[in-house]
């Protein structure tokens, strides 16, 4: 299985610590964001990782380079501006294969074990792992039910939950789309309607790294 993390954004409410530094090489912890997914996927047995940039993406080829402190082979796809994340995918699905891979957001950190995600897919197109709500984000993005993920408000009372940052996706996902700048989450949302979308509810610790305040 290969993975991809996601490492093309802008990091604008960071700045101006991103104006010289792209968001997944600030430092947590004593080391940069994007390493801990590194060896996290190290530790699964992953062995080929790629990586999309745009904001300064030279300076994460400089930093990571071919992977081979963590074991891996990195793989790069660079954007001339950023895709979005369906883009992104859309550009790197040559080097991703045929597969269902591992999809890592590179802004976050979490202690979540990105494990759990690489059971079989079956005839489902994505598995999400979904988060209690953080404070900048109360009102969620989507219910899970009895493992499954749906948009729309089911017929039993339930709240919604924030999606982490990590899914396996199958690249059925993505088919037929044309190269070009688009979100994921009207694809995820449609999946969801037909019902080939699972879900995994995160109970670790979990941040999304998106502000000073939320690094510090």
């Amino acid at each position: 299985m290969k993975a991809m993390i996601l490492a093309a954004g802008l990091g604008t409410r960071l700045r101006p610590l991103t104006l010289t530094t792209p968001k997944p090489l600030l430092a947590v912890g004593g080391q940069p964001l994007i390493v801990w997914h590194l060896q996290q996927l190290s530790r699964l047995g992953i062995q080929e990782v790629v990586i999309n940039t745009a904001w300064l993406g030279e300076r994460l080829h400089e930093a990571l380079g071919d992977g081979h402190p963590w074991g891996l082979r990195i793989r790069w796809s660079d954007e001339s501006e950023p895709l979005e994340t369906a883009g992104g995918l859309v550009q790197a699905l040559p080097l991703l294969g045929d597969a269902p891979f591992l999809l890592v957001n590179g802004d976050v950190w979490s202690r979540f074990d990105l494990g759990q995600l690489q059971a079989p897919l079956g005839d489902d197109l994505a598995r999400l792992v979904l988060v209690d709500n953080p404070p900048q984000h109360p009102q969620g993005d989507f219910f899970l039910m009895g493992g499954r993920v749906v948009a729309e408000p089911p017929a039993v009372a339930a709240s919604r939950l924030t999606f982490a940052g990590f899914s396996l996706i199958s690249p059925n996902l993505l088919a037929g789309l044309a190269p070009g700048k688009r979100p994921l989450a009207p694809l995820l949302r449609e999946a969801m309607a037909a019902g080939r979308v699972s879900g995994l509810h995160c109970t670790q610790p979990w941040v999304d790294v998106g502000t000073p305040e939320r690094l510090a």
